[in-house]
């Protein structure tokens, strides 16, 4: 039997689905039951393990895992081995893990809240995603991914986001990262009716906090918006390029607009597409 292998995904996994487990339940459903174990248990139940023999099981949020479940989590990492619960007999299970967590397990570790010898056992390969906020590079891609999945999901045509909408959303700090993200294209995706979405639904006092000067009660309002404006526009313009490898025509219908009026935005702000077109791997035209 191979080596179970395990990793420590950091915050913003995009999953396709989450299941939360009562605490109480933990147990039987990562490990299975035998049939009569408890008041209830009519059938004998496979676990998350048992299913997952020679595949890929995902725990999100091992940080909520109880300190009573994770020396059986151990065990099983450790040794591939398992009893359902109210079972003799060992089971064997050979499947990778993929763990998520959005605390700092380490700090955990330091209160007692966590195993030490688990956290050891399943950091074998860390990988830190980092917020929303600061990986904007990523934002265009996300959003053209939610607005297809919504179209599709509501059986009508896709609709596209306004350059207002891209600044909104370009300007956001996104504190709940990608279902917030996604919780707010939806809401804008059914209130409406036309194929160009011009209002977001976004609060947030730190807006434009990032695009602002230090200086900035030394100027106008209008100046500091207009500054505000270009810099996000600018933001907007390269995370379309790095995400249509330099297709002026894909990020004109991305953004909502015409090519004629990116090719304007290109000048003005200095920027070349042809950077993105000659990225190693990368061919395009527009």
């Amino acid at each position: 039997m191979q080596r179970t292998h395990s990793a420590i995904v950091g915050n913003n996994l995009l999953s396709p689905s989450t299941v939360v487990i009562p605490e109480n339940l933990i147990e039987s459903m990562l490990f299975g039951h035998e049939k009569g174990a408890f008041t209830g248990a009519y059938n004998v139940h496979h676990g998350y393990f048992e299913r997952a023999d020679k595949g890929t099981l995902f725990l999100d949020e091992i940080d909520a895992l109880p300190v009573s479940a994770q020396a059986q989590l151990l065990r099983i990492l450790q040794d591939g081995e398992f009893e359902r619960v109210g079972g003799r007999q060992t089971l064997k299970s050979d499947a990778r893990i993929i763990c998520a967590s959005n605390r700092d397990i380490e700090s955990m570790v330091a209160s007692g809240d966590f195993r030490q010898d688990l956290y050891y056992r399943i950091s074998v390969i860390p990988i830190h995603i980092p917020p929303l906020r600061e990986r904007l590079e990523d934002l265009s891609a996300l959003v053209m991914h939610f607005l297809g999945k919504l179209a599709e999901k509501y059986a009508c045509k896709p609709k596209l986001l306004s350059e207002p909408a891209w600044l909104s959303i370009m300007a956001y700090s996104w504190p709940g990262n990608v279902r917030e993200l996604e919780n707010i294209l939806e809401r804008a995706f059914l209130f409406t009716q036309d194929h160009i979405i011009d209002d977001l639904d976004i609060i947030n006092s730190d807006t434009q906090k990032s695009v602002i000067p230090a200086e900035a009660d030394k100027l106008d309002l209008r100046t500091v918006k207009k500054n505000a404006t270009m810099e996000l526009e600018k933001k907007i313009i390269h995370a379309g390029l790095s995400r249509f490898s330099g297709n002026v025509s894909q990020v004109a219908r991305s953004m909502g607009i015409t090519p004629r009026a990116v090719h304007q935005k290109l000048k003005s702000h200095g920027i070349d597409p042809s950077v993105y077109r000659n990225k190693p791997g990368m061919s395009a035209s527009g």
